[in-house]
C-alpha cells in the first residue's frame, strides 16, 4: 500500500510531484466520496498555478463515487465554507496551499455545514481509503455531474450582514491581496460598495492572481512580507493596511502609521465589538497569548473560554459553546453566523466599521491594550531535542508557578507574566509566546531567560 504522506493534521499538504499530483488528488476525490457518501459537493482552487488541473482530478474522483460536483472557480478557503453551508450540500473541497512555497500545494476538506475533515474527524478514513486505492469500477450510469456555479453575488450579500454600510465613512483602505486569489473578491466588493455610494476608496496591491507570485508567495505573518503593504499605506495617507495569504482566510491588519498589528490585538478588538451587539456571549481564544483576551473579554461583561490552538479544535469548541465568535493569535478569526468557521474578508470589514463609529485610528483602538499587555509575538526555535529543552524551562519556573496549563503545551502564569510553550506537530521547532501585565522591559527580560534555557545544552 502506498503511503501518501500529504495527508497533514488538519489538512493535505504536499510537494508537487513528489506528495501531490493529479492521479493523487482523483484517488482523494474518490475516497471523500466513498467515505463520507455526500449528494453534492463543491470545489474551488487558489490562484496557483496547479490548482485548476488539481481541482478537475479531484472532481473527476468525486464523480467516479456518484457525487455531483459544483465548481465554484477561482476561490478563497471561505467561499468554499460558505458555499458549504449556503447550498446545503454535503461537503466543501478548496484546493490551496494557502502560504507553503510555489512548489507545493494540498487541500482543505470540510464535510456538511461546514464542519471540518481532520485528523480525528474523517481525514484519517479518507487517507486510508486513498492509499489502498482499492475502490468498486465506475458505474457509468451512477457517475456524478459537473457543473460550474457563481455563488459570489450571494457570498458577497453575506459578508455584508456583519457590518452595517450606512456607518462607513471616508476611509482609505490599502489592500494587498498577494497575487493571490482575494483579488476578484475586492474588486467585486468595490463594486458593490460603490453602487451603495459607500465612501471607502481602495489601493489595491497585488490585486491581479498570478500564479507565479512575482512578489513573493503571500504570507504576512513573516515580517520580510510586510513592506510593500507598510509602503503603501504611508504613500497615500490611508488610515489602514489589510494584507491576505494565499486562500485569504487570514488578513493582517497595519495602521495608519504602517506599523503591522499582531493578530493578538485584533482578537481582542473584535471581541469587544461583538460584545457590544451580543450582550453576555462567549469568546474562544487561543492559549499562546490570553491576558488581553480575557480582560476584554470578561471587562465587556462575555466569558472567555479557552480552546487548544488550531481550527479544528476552535471550530468544535465554538460550536459547544455557541461562542459569537473566536480568535487565535495567529489572524484566524471564527464567527458563529459563518457556521462557525474562520474568514479573512470579515474582520477588516468589522475593524473599518470600528474606525468610522468610534472616529478613531487604529494605532489608537489598539495602543492602550498593547500597552497594557506587551507581547512576544511567536518566536520560533529550531532545536535537536525540543522535548528536553522544554523540560529545562519546566523545571526552572514551575516551583515559582501561580498557574500551569496543559491545554496546548504548557503554559505558566506568574504575578506579572505568563508564558506558553508548545511543539510543533510537523517539525522540531519549539514556540515561545510570552506577555506581561503592562511591563515591556519585563516581558522582554523574561523572553531572553527563556531563549537561553531552550538552547542551554543538557
Amino acid at each position: 500500500m502506498e503511503k501518501l504522506t500529504c495527508f497533514k493534521a488538519y489538512d493535505i499538504r504536499g510537494k508537487l510531484d513528489v506528495e501531490l499530483n493529479e492521479a493523487i488528488a482523483a484517488r482523494i476525490g474518490r475516497a471523500f466520496g466513498e467515505y463520507l457518501k455526500p449528494k453534492t459537493v463543491v470545489v474551488g482552487g487558489d490562484a496557483r498555478l496547479t490548482s485548476e488541473p488539481l481541482k478537475l482530478a479531484l472532481a473527476s474522483g468525486l464523480q467516479d463515487a456518484g457525487v455531483d460536483v459544483l465548481d465554484i472557480g477561482m476561490a478563497g478557503t471561505e467561499e468554499i465554507y460558505f458555499a458549504t453551508f449556503h447550498l446545503n450540500v454535503g461537503g466543501g473541497i478548496e484546493i490551496t496551499a494557502s502560504h507553503n512555497p510555489i512548489d507545493y500545494n494540498g487541500m482543505k476538506l470540510v464535510r456538511e455545514g461546514a464542519r471540518p475533515v481532520s485528523g480525528d474527524s474523517g481525514l484519517r478514513d479518507i487517507q486510508r481509503l486513498a492509499e489502498a486505492n482499492d475502490f468498486p469500477p465506475v458505474n457509468p450510469e451512477a457517475r456524478g455531474n459537473y457543473q460550474k456555479i457563481d455563488i459570489r453575488a450571494a457570498y458577497l450579500d453575506h459578508l455584508l450582514t456583519y457590518v452595517d454600510v450606512k456607518n462607513f465613512q471616508p476611509r482609505t483602505l490599502v489592500i494587498n491581496s498577494g497575487n493571490g486569489a482575494a483579488g476578484p473578491v475586492i474588486d467585486a466588493l468595490e463594486a458593490r460598495l460603490q453602487a451603495l455610494n459607500i465612501p471607502l476608496r481602495f489601493v489595491k496591491v497585488h490585486n491581479t492572481p498570478d500564479g507565479h507570485f512575482p512578489n513573493g508567495i503571500p504570507n504576512p505573518l513573516l515580517p520580510e512580507c510586510r513592506a510593500d503593504t507598510r509602503d503603501a499605506v504611508m504613500h497615500h495617507g490611508a488610515d489602514m493596511g489589510i494584507a491576505f495569504d494565499g486562500d485569504f482566510d487570514r488578513c493582517f491588519l497595519f495602521d495608519e502609521n504602517g506599523q503591522f498589528i499582531e493578530g493578538y490585538y485584533i482578537v481582542g478588538l473584535l471581541a469587544q465589538a461583538f460584545l457590544e451587539k451580543h450582550p453576555g456571549a462567549k469568546v474562544i481564544h487561543d492559549p499562546r497569548l490570553s491576558w488581553n483576551t480575557v480582560d476584554v473579554v470578561t471587562e465587556a461583561g462575555g466569558t472567555p473560554v479557552m480552546s487548544k490552538t488550531g481550527h479544528a479544535f476552535i471550530k468544535e469548541r465554538m460550536r459547544a459553546e455557541d461562542a459569537i465568535y473566536g480568535g487565535e493569535m495567529s489572524a484566524h478569526h471564527y464567527f458563529r453566523d459563518f457556521a462557525y468557521c474562520d474568514s479573512g474578508m470579515i474582520p477588516w470589514l468589522l475593524v473599518t466599521e470600528l474606525l468610522c463609529t468610534s472616529g478613531k485610528t487604529l494605532s489608537q483602538l489598539v495602543s492602550d491594550r498593547m500597552a497594557a499587555f506587551p507581547a512576544s509575538g511567536e518566536i520560533n526555535n529550531t532545536l535537536a531535542e525540543p522535548a528536553s529543552a522544554i523540560a529545562r524551562v519546566k523545571d526552572h519556573f514551575a516551583p515559582r508557578a501561580l498557574e500551569v496549563d496543559h491545554t496546548d503545551g504548557i503554559s505558566m502564569s506568574f504575578a506579572d507574566w505568563r508564558f506558553n510553550l508548545r511543539s510543533s506537530n510537523t517539525e522540531p521547532v519549539v514556540r515561545l509566546n510570552v506577555e506581561s501585565r503592562g511591563d515591556a522591559a519585563l516581558m522582554q527580560a523574561r523572553t531572553r531567560d527563556i531563549l537561553a534555557l531552550l538552547k542551554a545544552e543538557g
